[in-house]
């Protein structure tokens, strides 16, 4: 058995216990206060997303996540580690990969020396032959520089660095913003492949029709804070209200 089949076995054996809980949490830009209270959880295995209106707070919360804001207060406990001390160098060794939405692809590079670049942060991570099979794109211009990629290509690439890492939870910012329908089609098959593979994804989207099927459930945040959770199962007789509260 190899290090990445290990280590989905023995994640999968852990499968729907809690990895992240987020509770009473406040961010702070400066004198700005963003988050006010933001409380949410996700289990192992999960696909769940933050919606909302643009300046709901979605981003930021993903932010605060991984430290990348001025101050945050509250708690976030990640595999049972309280990590609101912690460095933000030291965060993704727990487990966790942050695909922001500004992708950050190293333009001078080509397409497999970004994916050579990030540390491994735990065992487990994919290889660049499981990389390419996931993203057959990617391998068609594992030679291209960053600059010559298009923008699905780009998000292809920016997810596919942090699965070399060995990250169990992916934050994922806004990933399919902007890109034509058919490689947002490619990105939903992606994450369905993700999640059979025991990934447990927090997803900020703006696109609720993409997000809708692959959810388990659905976190609604207003002025920064969740203010209402919906499953999968309670979708249906909920989607006209949900569309009109996030001006679908």
């Amino acid at each position: 058995m190899n290090q990445t089949a290990e280590a989905l076995s023995e994640y999968q054996g852990q499968e729907g216990s809690e990895f992240l809980r987020v509770s009473d949490l406040h961010a702070f830009y400066g004198e700005s206060h963003i988050l006010h209270g933001v409380d949410f959880d996700v289990r192992r295995g999960e696909l769940v997303t933050l919606l909302g209106r643009n300046g709901a707070g979605r981003s930021t919360t993903l932010k605060a996540i991984m430290n990348m804001v001025g101050r945050r207060t509250g708690s976030i406990v990640v595999n049972g580690t309280e990590t609101l001390a912690m460095k933000p160098h030291r965060i993704p060794r727990l487990g966790i990969g942050f695909c922001p939405e500004e992708r950050g692809i190293f333009a001078s590079l080509d397409v497999e020396e970004n994916l050579l670049l990030p540390p491994t942060v735990r065992s487990g991570g994919m290889s660049i032959d499981e990389i390419y099979e996931m993203f057959p794109n990617l391998w068609e211009r594992r030679r291209s520089q960053g600059t010559r990629l298009s923008g699905g290509e780009q998000q292809m690439l920016a997810m596919a660095r942090i699965l070399r890492t060995g990250a169990r939870l992916l934050l994922l910012d806004e990933i399919t913003e902007g890109l034509a329908p058919v490689i947002v089609q490619a990105l939903g098959e992606v994450l369905e492949k993700l999640k059979s593979r025991g990934m447990t994804i927090v997803l900020v989207e703006q696109n609720f029709r993409f997000a809708a099927p692959l959810a388990d459930r659905h976190f609604v945040m207003e002025h920064g804070r969740v203010i209402e959770e919906i499953s999968a199962a309670e979708l249906p007789s909920r989607r006209e209200d949900l569309n009109a509260r996030l001006g679908v």
